[in-house]
């Protein structure tokens, strides 16, 4: 039902910031982590950056300092302020989020937006 469109990914160098955002068709009332997540060539998806229901952020430990996760409930829209970007950044990267723990991912991957960090 929930579909996200992400953008605002690109080519950077090393150290250089991005700005993602991701609109989301309808609205999540209930969940236990809404946020960004990431694909590089030949891995799976890991969480980069995720929101909890009370506020409470959740974030990989080599991206904390670097990435701010934010959300606007009113146009349904969610961030993603990436800085000081790295080499191992590089992937694609999607909005997603889990009902509870134990759930499966709640929405479709969909094309993401690529980020790429190269010299």
């Amino acid at each position: 039902q929930v579909q996200f469109v992400e953008s605002g990914g690109g080519l950077v160098q090393p150290g250089g910031s991005l700005r993602l955002s991701c609109a989301a068709s309808g609205s999540i009332f209930n969940f236990y982590i809404m946020g960004w997540y990431r694909q590089a060539p030949g891995k799976q998806h890991e969480l980069v950056a995720g929101l909890m229901t009370r506020g409470a952020v959740k974030a990989l430990d080599s991206v904390r300092g670097r990435f701010t996760v934010s959300r606007d409930s009113a146009k349904n829209m969610m961030y993603l302020q990436m800085n000081n970007l790295k080499l191992e950044d590089t992937a694609v990267y999607y909005c997603n989020y889990k009902e509870t723990p134990a759930s499966d991912y709640g929405a479709d991957w969909g094309q993401g937006t690529q980020v790429t960090v190269s010299s």
